[in-house]
C-alpha cells in the first residue's frame, strides 16, 4: 500500500468512527433505562415494589434469614450485669443501618428483672455480636435473657466494614482472680477506621458463654497494629475454653 493509500485510508477510517461515536450515544441514551426505585412499580427486575433489581433497599423475602444465636447476661459484680446477644447475617451484601431492639432480663421465677432498649446495625455477611454494659439488677440474679429487634428490619445493599481488621492473637490473663484479656488487633487496609466497637465472649470447656466485655478503639490507623484490653472485677467462676473477639462498625454502602 503506497503512502497516499495509506493516508486516505487512514482518513476514512477517523471519520467512520467519529460517525460510529456520533450516533452510538444517541443510541445507548434512547435504549438506556434508568433505575426507577421510587415509582412504585415492580420493574426491571425488582422481586418486590422499588426492591432488589437496581435499588438499594432489598425484598426480605430474597435473602437468607437472620438468626439471632443466643442471648446472655454475664454478672460482673452484685447487681449489675453485662448482657450480650449474637445476631447472625448469612447474606454478604445486605445489611441494616437501624436496628431498634430490646433486651429482657429475667430471674429464676420468670420475673423480669430488667429491660434495656436501644439501636444496633446488622453487619452483612457475619456476626454482629450486640452488647450492653452495666444493667443495674439490684439483688436480684438473671437466670434468662431474651433480645428482640423492636421494628421490622430495613434491609439495605451493604458491605462488611470489618474485613481488614484483624484479631491476630488473644490471651487470657489471672483468670482466678481478676481475669484480664489482652488481644492484639491490626488493620490490614490502607484506610483509617473509627470507633470500632469490640465485644469479647468467654466460653467455658463445653462451649457455654459465661462472661462477656466491650471495648472501642476511638481510631485505627491504617496497617497499625495494638493491643486491646478487656477487665472484669471479679475472678470467673469457670475455665476459660475459647474467646471470640469481634469488631464491631457501621457497614458501608460502597465496597
Amino acid at each position: 500500500m503506497s503512502w497516499a493509500s495509506r493516508r486516505r485510508f487512514t482518513y476514512l477510517a477517523s471519520i467512520f468512527g467519529i460517525v460510529a461515536i456520533l450516533v452510538s450515544i444517541p443510541l445507548a441514551m434512547w435504549y438506556y433505562e434508568p433505575a426507577t426505585c421510587f415509582d412504585g412499580v415492580q420493574n426491571q427486575g425488582e422481586t418486590a415494589i422499588d426492591r432488589s433489581g437496581p435499588c438499594q433497599l432489598l425484598d426480605p423475602r430474597a435473602l437468607s434469614p437472620h438468626t439471632i444465636l443466643w442471648a446472655r447476661a454475664f454478672s460482673t459484680r452484685s447487681g449489675m450485669h453485662n448482657a450480650v446477644a449474637y445476631v447472625e447475617n448469612p447474606n454478604g451484601t445486605a445489611g441494616v443501618a437501624r436496628a431498634p431492639y430490646r433486651f429482657r432480663l429475667y430471674d429464676e421465677r420468670n420475673v423480669l428483672v430488667a429491660e434495656k432498649e436501644g439501636s444496633t446495625f446488622v453487619m452483612p455477611g457475619t456476626i454482629t455480636p450486640v452488647f450492653v454494659g452495666a444493667v443495674d439488677t439490684g439483688n436480684r440474679a438473671v437466670i434468662r435473657a431474651h433480645f428482640e429487634f423492636t421494628a421490622p428490619l430495613v434491609w439495605e445493599r451493604m458491605y462488611d466494614t470489618t474485613k481488614p481488621i484483624v484479631v491476630v492473637s488473644k490471651e487470657m490473663k489471672d483468670a482466678n482472680a481478676a481475669p484480664r484479656l489482652v488481644a492484639v488487633i491490626e488493620n490490614t487496609s490502607v484506610e483509617s477506621f473509627r470507633d470500632i466497637q469490640f465485644v469479647a465472649s468467654v466460653y467455658d470447656t463445653v462451649g457455654n458463654a459465661f462472661a462477656g466485655s466491650s471495648t472501642v478503639v476511638p481510631i485505627l490507623e491504617d496497617g497499625e497494629r495494638r493491643e486491646i484490653t478487656f477487665t472484669w472485677p471479679e475472678r470467673f467462676e469457670y475455665q476459660p475454653g475459647r474467646i471470640d473477639v469481634t469488631p464491631v462498625l457501621e457497614p458501608s454502602y460502597t465496597e
